[in-house]
């Protein structure tokens, strides 16, 4: 157990505790007392979870302790985090929430990809489906309209950020699909 993988189980750990300390807080919004404590504990343990993502990667490559469980548990930390804040965030009583057709596009992005992944491999025997710069931008722009919500930007912001996420969670998803449709017309 590389510090590496720690550091990734940790993130995966993380993801719980935010989803309490958010719903707590949509809770005691319901209520009608809105008790910002757990709208900040929410938002430090999201960026603590998110901020640790790249310490992780960081920590692989300087150190050397690059590993097959560190390749499984990383994905699983990122996506993890990511829909089931958005999941929390769609459907719990936080006072300002993302649209679902937005979650549904999140989800249905992720499936596409990881589908196409498991036929590369499946197929064609490749392994991994190479992460492309769309997927990245789009991630970076989930994160950013989650910390937009979570942290009560103006409406327009909000908004903005989330038509942004959308438009490159879209074409990320575009591209993945074009990119397994090549891949396996190469396949005899």
């Amino acid at each position: 157990m590389t510090l590496a993988n720690q550091i990734t189980i940790a993130r995966i750990l993380l993801i719980p505790v935010f989803v309490g300390f958010a719903l707590y807080y949509g809770r005691s919004c319901a209520h009608g007392v809105p008790v910002e404590a757990w709208r900040w504990a929410a938002v430090g343990t999201f960026l603590l979870a998110a901020g640790t993502d790249g310490l992780d990667g960081w920590v692989a490559r300087r150190f050397n302790q690059r590993s097959r469980l560190g390749t499984i548990l990383d994905p699983i930390a990122d996506k993890g985090l990511l829909l089931t804040a958005l999941i929390t965030l769609t459907f719990s009583p936080w006072p300002d929430k993302f649209p679902l057709w937005f979650l549904i596009l999140v989800i249905t992005r992720d499936v596409l990809a990881i589908g196409g992944a498991l036929l590369l491999g499946q197929i064609a025997g490749l392994r991994e489906l190479t992460p492309h710069w769309t997927g990245k931008v789009a991630t970076v722009a989930q994160m950013t309209a989650l910390g937009a919500l979570m942290l009560h930007f103006p409406e327009v912001w909000i908004h903005a950020s989330v038509w942004l996420a959308a438009a490159f969670t879209f074409v990320s998803g575009v591209v993945y699909l074009g990119v397994t449709m090549r891949m396996l017309s190469t396949v005899e």
